[in-house]
C-alpha cells in the first residue's frame, strides 16, 4: 500500500516540471520575438508620427522625396520639382533628413583630405558582349 502512494508522489512532479518548461519556453519567445517587434513597431510609429514639411524620407519602396503636407493617414511628398504623389504613412521607412538640420559634412581622413564616397565594391559582372 505504501509503494503505490509513492509511485502516485512521484508521477505528480512531472507534471509540475513540464508545466514549469512550458511557462519558462512562453517567458523566452516573449522577451526574444514579441517584445523587440512591439519596441521596432512603436519607434516606427513615432518616426511617423514626427514628420513634418521638409523633412527627407524614403519609402519601404525605396523611393526617395521631401515631404511638402501631410493629411491624417497620408503624406504628400516631392519625388521631383513639380512632382507631387501621396503615400501612407505607414509606407515611409525612414527619415534621412528632417527640416532645419544641416547638410552632414564627408567625414575627414587623417591628414586634411576628405574621404570620398564609393558606390561600393566593384561589380564582378564583366562585359561579354562582342566589341566592335
Amino acid at each position: 500500500m505504501r509503494e503505490a502512494s509513492y509511485a502516485q508522489a512521484a508521477g505528480g512532479g512531472g507534471d509540475l516540471s513540464f508545466f514549469l518548461i512550458i511557462a519558462l519556453f512562453f517567458a523566452v519567445f516573449y522577451f526574444f520575438m514579441i517584445r523587440p517587434q512591439q519596441k521596432r513597431r512603436r519607434e516606427a510609429q513615432d518616426m511617423q508620427n514626427s514628420l513634418g514639411p521638409g523633412d527627407q524620407i524614403v519609402t519601404i519602396g525605396g523611393l526617395h522625396g521631401t515631404v511638402t503636407g501631410m493629411a491624417d493617414g497620408e503624406v504628400l511628398l516631392e519625388i521631383s520639382p513639380g512632382v507631387e504623389v501621396r503615400f501612407a504613412r505607414p509606407a515611409i521607412a525612414r527619415v534621412v533628413q528632417k527640416s532645419g538640420e544641416a547638410i552632414p559634412e564627408p567625414d575627414e581622413v587623417p591628414g586634411g583630405d576628405t574621404a570620398t564616397v564609393t558606390d561600393g565594391p566593384e561589380s564582378p559582372v564583366t562585359e561579354t558582349r562582342k566589341q566592335d
